[in-house]
Order: structure tokens, then C-alpha cells, then sequence
């Protein structure tokens, strides 16, 4: 098969915060470089989603300390922050009623920042990014990684116009070598091409295991005098045990519109729990139905979060080649935020990219200034004192608040350095965690959909837009057959609940034996199935450009 190939300076994988940040910054050195005529480094960005922003999910809370060094005149440039934060709550949630805290902890304080959807302030960025030169390519996923020996040298972006069986069809296009002397890899949460990358060169080594959790998120209408814009609002405690790792948010927003979200740790126990349902149960909580009475949902989307903080971020750097945001874990899980060190990431790695490129060396170690930048500024500062706090929360909730207070006021000298596990490894088979029989189990605190408060899972993805051409190979692979066999008298087919889409499903051939439905048509591009599943027998790939969610306004 012949390809094409197109060559440039530096590629950005992904069109997220940390990507067009590093594109903007890109732009910036370009034309700074004018004034002495240095021709300009070439740029390129590659984003699998058909429009920018239309995959990109928070609740959100922007701090604007990222964005105020990017781009100094925000304001006037049109910037999209719907409302200045006040009116901070937090509430710990009982069965039937909530305990107010009666200050505000440090961490959960947002005064100075901004509620804002992600989706415009993405395509906001990617405004910036092209009016500074940058190529902004749309619906091409990065595929492969190319690579000479232990140097990246580019990306192979997927091929279109490919069956279900594999054949070509009428409108097949080959994907695109794109050859880059530095590829920044800024492609997400659980990235396949970051992770790619870990694995082949073992950019973990020495470092805790990566740890996550799942954010489900629900745009709603309301009366529009019901919460102001601008109110933010935090819960911990019911609907999850004390084991459980998570919370909700309630971000008002104007025009009535209000961002509910619901994050679960993906580190739990029990193999029968469903973070959808309890989504669904924290909505049918007193407090939460009566802020939801009378209105509407219209926007629905689930991602996946990097939660392990500072001692699991891989080596972000290597022979041509970065790692910025999400992709590489820099999240502050106990400020509920990551947006701001995206942003601040994806700056540092174009700054160190165009030194080296203008320098004609992209060496490892030349490219480790990027670990120098990360390590001198404000995303250490910030993340190095809650660098154990998640995982002090494997110990229950008592000891991850505690841990989260200590970190406070110690500046991390307490609780240090904790080791973390795993998802996948701390969810226990069914008698393991309960002591039953396999097939004796059932689930408790069921919830049934009413579809006015309350939604099952297929009708929840119709509220994220998501569409994938049906006649394209899987790009949701399991690698083995545990599922007819072992899984379900193991663990009772946790997929089926750990996915928020309704992607996976129990079918039963004719002489009863269980078989996996794939419904890959669903599917919100999450991650969660990559991460949990406690085979490791499932793979995300990206399906054919463009496909996926349509995340409009969130």
C-alpha cells in the first residue's frame, strides 16, 4: 500500500487544552522568531474527533493561571468563561439528608476561577491555534506510533473506508505517515498511543502504577432562577460506601443550565458495582431531585480521569518525542482539576520541542529540559504535596480525607510517598468479596429508570451525540475468551456495569452459553473498559475518524 507523507517540525497528537496549548505557544516562538527572520518551525495538529472540542468532557472549573501566561488578553479576544465561581457549598450527603462543611476546604476553594464548557473553550483554542499558523487537521486519530529503534519519527494516522471484514470499500483512504522531528503526544486519558509509548519503552519504570476514575456528566435545563450562574456545589458520602473513592459536582452555568456530574474511583472492590447506577441513585437523593425538579437533561458524556497524581506520571520525555496533559497524568485529583496543568504541560513541551529543533538536536537528553521545566515551576508545586492523597483513599474515606487535610497544612510532608494498585487488581471476584457462591449473588440498591429524573444507559448515550460508522473493523478488542468461560462464575461480568454506555452485554447462544455483544456503535470513547476490565483483556483503539461523541456545550 502506498501512502502518503507529509513532514514537519513538530506534530501534536490530540486537540485538547495541553495539545492547541502547545500549538498557540508554538505560534507565539514563531512569530517572535520573525524579527530575525528565522524561518518558522512547521506545525501540525492531529485530533480524531470530526470538530474540535466535539470529544472533550469536564464539569468544569477553569483556573485561569495557565491561560493568563498563554494568552494574556483573553478577555478581549473572546475567551468562552461563562461565569465567575461564588456561592462554594459542600456537602457531605447521608441517606436521606446532607451535613453542610462549615468551611470550605482549602482545595475545594475556586474563588478567582471560572465555570466554563469545555467543548467551546476548546474550539475557542483551536481558533487561536489556526489564526497562528498552525495546521489543525480534524477526524484523523493517530493509529500507530513510527518509530527507528527507540526514536519516535512520527504518526500514522487510521485508515478510512474499511469494512467490518476487513475489505476496502468504494471510499477507502490509506491513513497518512506524518514524519515529525518532535511528536508531542497529547491524546488523553489512557491515550492509545501514549500508552503505546509505556509500554515499548518502559516510560514507567520506577513509578507508582497509574491510577483513574470515571466521570459521568449530565447537562441540564432548568428554571433558570433555581442556581445561579457561577454557584459551585460539592458532595461526598451517599450514594457510595466508605470504601468507595468519588463525589459529585453541581456547577451552575447561565440560561438555566446546570453541570451534574458524578466521579467514581476506578479502584473499587466490589465487582458488582455500577457507577452508572449509582449516578442514577445519588439523582434520586432528596437534595439533588428537588434541585432537578421541573427541569430537563439534554447533554450526556462519560470520560475517564488520570487520578494517580505526581508518583505516577511516567517519563514524559524520550528520542523525539513528549508526553503533555491528560495523557501523562497531570491532574490534581484533590482539586478536582486538571484543565490549567494541561494547559501548563502542553506550553513547556512546545517551548522545549522549538529550542530543540532550532538547536538540530531531539535527543532524549535534550528534550529532558522538558522534566527540568515541569519540575522547576508551578506543576510540581502544585502536585508534589497530594502526591499520596489518592492513594490514601484505598484506605477508605476517613483515611483519604484525613490524608487530604495533612497534605494541606504539611505541604506533603504528610501522609509522603503511598503505594497505590491497580483498578483492575483491587476489584475482588465475587466469593472474595462477599463470601457467596458464584451465581448467588445479587445486586443491591437496584434503581429503575424513569427517564425523566433517572436514565438507563442506551438512553443516556443518545444524549451524547455519539456516532460511528456501523460497517468499520472493531476498534474495541478483547483479546481473549474469558467471557464465556470464566468471567462470569470470577466476577460476574463486571464490564457490563463498569461501562457507562452499554457497550458490553451478556448474550446466550442456544445451549445457554454466555457470549460478549459488543455494541461499539455506543460507545463514548470513555476508556473505562481499557482500564478495569480485571483480565486486561480489552483494548480502545480509534475507530475511523470522526466517529464518537458530539459533546455540544459541555
Amino acid at each position: 500500500m502506498t501512502r502518503e507523507t507529509l513532514e514537519v517540525d513538530v506534530l501534536i497528537v490530540g486537540g485538547g487544552p495541553a495539545g492547541l496549548s502547545a500549538a498557540i505557544r508554538l505560534a507565539q516562538l514563531n512569530q517572535g522568531a520573525g524579527a530575525t527572520h528565522a524561518s518558522p518551525v512547521s506545525v501540525a495538529v492531529l485530533e480524531k474527533a470530526r470538530e474540535p472540542g466535539a470529544h472533550e468532557l469536564s464539569g468544569a472549573i477553569l483556573d485561569p493561571s495557565a491561560l493568563r501566561d498563554l494568552i494574556p488578553d483573553f478577555r478581549e479576544k473572546g475567551a468562552p468563561l461563562e461565569s465567575d465561581v461564588h456561592g462554594e457549598r459542600v456537602y457531605f450527603l447521608t441517606q436521606q439528608g446532607k451535613v453542610p462543611f462549615p468551611i470550605i476546604p482549602p482545595p475545594l476553594r475556586n474563588h478567582g476561577n471560572y465555570v466554563i464548557s469545555i467543548n467551546k473553550f476548546v474550539q475557542w483554542l483551536a481558533q487561536q491555534a489556526e489564526a497562528g499558523g498552525v495546521d489543525f487537521f480534524s477526524g484523523f486519530p493517530g493509529q500507530d506510533v513510527l518509530m527507528e529503534g527507540v526514536r519516535v519519527i512520527g504518526v500514522r494516522t487510521g485508515d478510512k473506508g474499511i469494512s467490518r471484514h476487513g475489505q476496502q470499500k468504494p471510499t477507502f483512504e490509506p491513513g497518512v505517515d506524518i514524519a515529525a522531528k518532535v511528536t508531542i503526544f497529547c491524546d488523553g486519558v489512557r491515550g492509545n498511543l501514549t500508552k503505546e509509548l509505556l509500554r515499548r519503552l518502559q516510560l514507567g519504570k520506577d513509578r507508582q502504577p497509574e491510577q483513574f476514575a470515571l466521570g459521568i456528566k449530565e447537562l441540564w435545563e432548568l428554571p433558570k432562577d433555581r442556581v445561579a450562574p457561577g454557584t459551585v456545589m460539592h458532595t461526598m458520602g451517599y450514594p457510595l460506601r466508605h470504601e468507595e473513592f468519588g463525589g459529585a459536582f453541581i456547577y451552575g452555568l447561565p440560561d438555566g443550565l446546570l453541570s451534574l456530574g458524578f466521579v467514581v474511583g476506578l479502584d473499587y472492590k466490589d465487582p458488582l458495582f455500577d457507577p452508572h447506577m449509582a449516578f442514577n441513585r445519588f439523582k434520586q437523593h432528596p437534595f439533588t431531585r428537588a434541585l432537578l425538579d421541573g427541569g430537563q437533561m439534554i447533554r450526556y458524556g462519560a470520560k475517564a480521569l488520570p487520578e494517580g497524581g505526581w508518583n505516577t506520571i511516567p517519563r514524559p520525555y524520550m528520542d523525539g518525542g513528549l508526553i503533555a496533559g491528560d495523557a501523562g497524568g497531570f491532574m490534581n485529583s484533590v482539586r478536582l482539576k486538571g484543565i490549567h496543568l494541561a494547559m501548563r504541560t502542553g506550553m513547556l513541551a512546545a517551548e522545549t520541542a522549538y529550542d530543540a529543533v532550532r538547536a538540530g538536536d531531539t535527543s532524549a537528553a535534550a528534550l529532558s529540559r522538558y522534566q527540568l521545566k515541569i519540575d522547576a515551576g508551578a506543576v510540581r508545586a502544585e502536585l508534589y504535596p497530594v502526591r499520596g492523597v489518592h492513594q490514601a483513599f484505598g484506605s477508605g474515606l476517613l483515611a483519604g480525607v484525613v490524608a487530604a487535610g495533612l497534605s494541606v497544612v504539611t505541604r506533603g510532608l504528610v501522609p509522603g510517598d503511598l503505594h497505590g494498585e491497580p483498578g483492575h487488581e483491587r476489584m475482588q471476584t465475587l466469593r472474595d468479596y462477599s463470601g457467596a457462591a458464584p451465581g448467588t449473588m445479587t445486586t443491591s440498591n437496584l434503581t429503575t429508570a424513569d427517564r425523566t429524573l433517572t436514565f438507563d444507559k442506551v438512553t443516556n448515550v443518545h444524549y451524547s451525540g455519539t456516532a460511528h460508522d456501523e460497517d468499520q473493523p472493531a476498534h474495541l478488542l478483547v483479546h481473549t475468551d474469558v467471557c464465556s468461560s470464566i468471567c462470569g462464575p470470577e466476577y460476574g461480568h463486571p464490564c457490563t456495569r463498569f461501562c457507562p454506555a452499554n457497550v458490553y452485554e451478556i448474550a446466550h447462544d442456544a445451549d445457554g452459553t454466555p457470549r460478549l455483544q459488543i455494541n461499539a456503535s455506543n460507545c463514548v470513547h470513555c476508556k473505562t473498559c481499557d482500564i478495569m476490565d480485571p483480565y486486561q483483556a480489552i483494548t480502545w483503539v480509534p475507530p475511523e475518524g470522526g466517529g464518537g461523541p458530539q459533546y455540544s456545550g459541555m
